[in-house]
């Protein structure tokens, strides 16, 4: 009998997954809101693609990995860190535009752009590297300096990205039913990861290293022309009613403040800020683990061990339960109430920090930051993907998207100014105890982020007014009430 194929060996694993987590949840008691089976399907028609654009947008963000490891001698492991580094700082500063501008644009408008923009970025990314090592173009300043340019155009446009996805579903979504759609946030970044390592990874072993630039823009174009099609901001404007989400914009009628007037209440809100550190410390931990375990397995020769051969994969499939054990949990055990659940992964960062000191040089270190995968992605979706949601409300959502997503890759940003002074270099590489410093840095990040999710434990949004109706019916002005519908704002 024939062997199958890698590709196909290493995403069957995922399709099984998924399939059982899909059937686990179809088994699970309903959340019953009033919603109609027609209202359902189109909601899944409108976060299905929505969702895997966001997923190829992650292989058209990491696949920079993938394509600076082929590219050899061409750039080190500081060079990396330093694209990276310029990519991640653009990709947090343009929130304080982007989440404002996505609230006034819509999430539509901006997804769309989102991936346009880096399709575009893409391309020419691939276009650099294949005139650099196909023609041998000497780029004035060095291949460095036009990757880190290029890369943070790319930033720019993919920090459109998350805030898209969660503007649009917090329209479509109650808060009880949103930590399971956390769940699904934390499924579509783990389904990225998988795309933008191994894929990326199949398609430099069989193509030269630009496609590992083009894939992804083409990828990213077959579904921009898509969501043109099926995406929709709100429930009315698919034939279905708006209806109350019960979050922090429920109720609220009154006029819009002004972005600074938005800023200074979001940044006085402890709840907030609480979150913005949870966050800044999940945005280190994430690419600690995420960035530097395939580079750390190549240069100390396991890359051909199981963990390293299967890294996207393993992540994915990590990123898959995190998200939905932290959605489940969230809604059918803590209420709705996130922060339970973040202090519970958050100890877990921990323990497999502390495992990935004591195990580094050992097969036993793979595991723990696989865990410390679940872990985070479980994390990131239930604070950046959900608890956004809840406490900016359906009205503020981009600008709440923009400010904590924006810490995630302060978080980033810093994890790649230290990682690329700290790490080994040359012939150093090659010995594990000199790679002590990666996971040693983990360990602080991960304690303070322990302690701040531990502080939000009860945190839930406060609606402004009396719950208006849920669903798909449409309440009658009835005698001595009012003649408002579920549409909220």
């Amino acid at each position: 009998m024939p062997s199958l194929p890698p590709w196909l060996t290493q995403l069957l694993p995922i399709v099984i997954l998924l399939g059982a987590i899909g059937l686990v949840l179809s088994r699970l008691p309903r959340v019953e809101l009033g919603h109609s089976e027609a209202f359902r399907r189109r909601r899944f028609f409108n976060w299905f693609p929505l969702g895997l654009t966001y997923a190829f947008l992650y292989m058209g963000r990491y696949n920079l990995n993938v394509a600076t490891t082929a590219m050899g001698q061409q750039t080190s492991n500081a060079d990396f860190a330093t694209i990276f580094f310029w990519g991640t700082l653009t990709y947090g500063a343009a929130f304080l535009l982007n989440g404002p501008l996505t609230d006034k644009l819509g999430g539509r408008f901006t997804i769309l752009l989102s991936a346009g923009g880096s399709a575009v970025a893409n391309v020419a990314m691939g276009g650099l590297v294949y005139a650099v090592l196909k023609n041998g173009w000497a780029p004035p300043g060095g291949i460095v300096t036009w990757l880190a340019a290029l890369y943070s155009i790319n930033m720019y446009f993919q920090s459109f990205g998350a805030v898209s996805i969660v503007k649009v579903n917090a329209s479509w979504f109650h808060v009880r039913e949103r930590g399971q759609l956390g769940g699904v946030f934390g499924i579509l970044i783990s389904l990225g990861l998988y795309f933008a390592f191994d894929w990326s990874r199949f398609i430099a072993d069989a193509a030269p290293v630009w496609w590992v630039f083009f894939v992804p823009a083409g990828m990213l174009v077959a579904f921009l022309i898509l969501d043109s099609f099926v995406i929709r901001d709100t429930p009315s404007q698919t034939g279905h009613p708006d209806f109350d989400t019960q979050d922090a914009s429920s109720g609220d009628t009154g006029p819009a403040p002004s972005l600074p007037q938005l800023f200074k209440k979001l940044l006085s809100n402890r709840i907030i800020l609480i979150i913005l550190g949870v966050e800044f410390c999940s945005g280190f931990l994430r690419n600690a683990v995420m960035q530097w375990y395939p580079k750390y397995a190549k240069a100390v020769g396991e890359s051909g061990a199981f963990v390293a051969s299967n890294w996207g994969m393993l992540s994915c499939v990590a990123g898959i339960l995190g998200g939905m054990f932290a959605g489940v949990i969230s809604d059918r055990i803590f209420d709705s109430r996130r922060g339970p659940v973040s202090t519970v992964l958050y100890a877990g960062l921990l323990v497999g920090a502390v495992g990935a000191v004591f195990l580094l040089g050992t097969q036993g270190a793979g595991w723990s930051v696989v865990f410390m995968s679940l872990c985070v992605i479980g994390v990131h979706g239930m604070l950046s993907g959900t608890a956004t949601m809840d406490f900016g409300g359906k009205k503020n959502a981009g600008v709440v998207v923009g400010i904590i997503d924006g810490a995630v890759y302060a978080g980033t940003a810093i994890h790649a100014l230290v990682y690329g002074r700290i790490l080994p270099t040359g012939e150093a590489m090659k010995d594990p105890a000199n790679w002590r410093p990666w996971p040693l840095a983990m360990l602080p990040l991960a304690l303070v982020g322990l302690v701040l999710a531990s502080r939000v434990w009860n945190a839930k949004p406060q609606p402004k007014a009396a719950p208006l109706p849920v669903g798909d019916v449409v309440p009658g002005a009835l005698p001595g009430s009012s003649s408002r519908t579920g549409t909220n704002g």
